[in-house]
């Protein structure tokens, strides 16, 4: 018997973490960060019965902190053994959780100071989820593994992994589990997948057959704008703001959509649809991305090998200001416009983008460029939504800047690439299919696609729901 229970992403997109139990192990696929306000943060914690389990080993399909963000914290608890991955999601789950824990660990020496100052304890709760020796302990266990080469990770499972085109490194992850009986189960966790012709990426590989797929949907109910349709609005967003000296704000996550935006820039140039005007690189983490990026040039696609190979990138982005203290950050506000700043977090819920928020939200010639997917609560979803006024840092700030969403730059696939994505996997045999990673009405509208296409009856699981197999 086989038994899956998600402990996050069900009815949701942030928390990614599924326990698998098999008759002889027990493999956690993911185990990532809740992310939007005060209420999420709250749920970071590691479920009672994962606490009480005894994990034989960990499969990470990703870097982003929604999949990789609480592995400190299981570490910090005592796990010790192997954590799955492939070389590049390693190397980018240094930078993400390095910062992670450099940003709890600031806050909470801030709010220690203020609690003197006021007289007042701080209570268990106000401490860190977990440090940088935390993090290096979990990094230690990572078992770097390539794409498409079976790997043992239990006495009973093994391991296979698939690009999965979503950023650097990421995988679909496929799981032979060897039963009782001697049949072998394909269980396959698609992780995030990517659409077609994403930047520096190859396109989605998935498996050619599972028995049972749990898939996301974070996109289930729509397809993105074109690619060329939004490259057109982005650059009508670009002139306009050059014309009117204005500045353009981009917040972007560190990994994947700032490389993506700083690719888009460049091919705008190459083709002189706008001119070279400055490009601040305002994020520390963004900047050792790009240079994990340069160590792992064998996973780009062929436009972007070549690109990359010819110098015309560097060329292509030669205006490019690398801002890696908090003092070159600042002196952008001194600067007078047209420029470009690049920007985490990509949900304005921390980072450099915070400052640049409450210094030009009021300013009715900036543009604050929403390119990503929005959390419920987080302060981007409130802009999209189309907020009056904010609070940033315990500051209320009316937003008079021009507010636009791209929703064509997405790391996600749509609707129509994930039915595709869907339809080669199923060629073989449909698989009983779970739906996760997805607002509650997303992955209802796939689940009618599936229904309506292939007749396939789809479940949405709940947190915690034991799925028996």
């Amino acid at each position: 018997m086989i038994t899956i229970t998600p402990y996050g992403a069900a009815g949701e997109v942030t928390g990614s973490a599924y326990l698998v139990e098999t008759g002889s192990s027990t493999i956690l696929v993911d185990f990532g960060m809740f992310q939007g306000d005060k209420d999420d943060d709250a749920r970071n914690v590691i479920p009672g019965r994962i606490h009480r389990m005894d994990i034989d080993a960990v499969v990470l399909t990703h870097a982003h902190l929604d999949h990789c963000g609480r592995l400190p914290l299981l570490v910090r608890e005592g796990y010790r053994g192997p954590i799955f991955t492939t070389p590049a999601a390693r190397d980018l789950a240094e930078i993400i959780l390095l910062d992670a824990a450099h940003i709890m660990e600031s806050d909470f020496e801030r709010r220690r100071r203020r609690s003197e100052q006021r007289g007042r304890k701080l209570n268990r709760y106000d401490q860190p989820l977990y440090d940088t020796d935390d993090v290096t302990q979990t990094l230690d266990l990572m078992e770097e593994t390539e794409y498409n080469a079976p790997t043992r990770v239990t006495k009973d499972c093994s391991v296979i992994f698939h690009d999965a085109g979503h950023m650097l490194g990421s995988a679909t992850v496929e799981l032979r589990i060897e039963e009782d009986n001697g049949n072998e189960r394909i269980v396959v966790f698609s992780g995030d997948l990517g659409p077609p012709n994403f930047p520096y990426l190859r396109d989605p590989e998935p498996p050619s057959k599972a028995d049972v797929l749990v898939l996301e949907s974070t996109y289930g109910d729509r397809d993105h704008k074109s690619l060329d349709d939004t490259l057109e609005e982005f650059e009508r967003i670009l002139i306009e703001a050059v014309d009117a000296n204005g500045k353009v704000f981009i917040p972007a996550f560190a990994i994947g959509r700032a490389q993506q935006m700083m690719f888009h820039l460049a091919e705008l140039i190459r083709k002189q649809r706008i001119p070279s005007l400055p490009i601040f690189l305002d994020s520390p983490m963004a900047i050792k991305a790009v240079n994990v990026y340069r160590m792992h040039r064998d996973l780009f696609d062929a436009e972007s090998t070549k690109l990359s190979e010819h110098g015309q990138m560097d060329h292509d982005l030669r205006s490019l200001v690398l801002c890696t203290t908090a003092q070159e950050s600042k002196q952008i506000n001194e600067a007078t416009g047209p420029f470009i700043v690049i920007a985490g977090s990509g949900m304005c819920t921390a980072g450099r983008i915070m400052h640049h928020l409450r210094n030009n939200l009021e300013d009715q010639r900036s543009h604050f460029i929403i390119a990503g997917y929005q959390a419920r609560g987080s302060l981007g979803r409130r802009l999209v939504d189309g907020a009056s006024e904010v609070m940033i840092h315990g500051e209320r700030r009316f937003v008079k800047a021009k507010i636009h969403t791209l929703g064509g730059f997405s790391a996600h696939a749509g609707q129509t690439d994930l039915v595709g994505w869907y339809a080669k996997v199923a060629a073989n045999g449909t698989p009983l299919t779970f739906l996760t990673h997805g607002e509650q009405e997303a992955r209802t509208a796939l689940k009618d696609k599936l229904s309506e296409l292939y007749n396939v009856n789809a479940y949405l699981p709940a947190y915690s729901e034991h799925l028996v197999l």
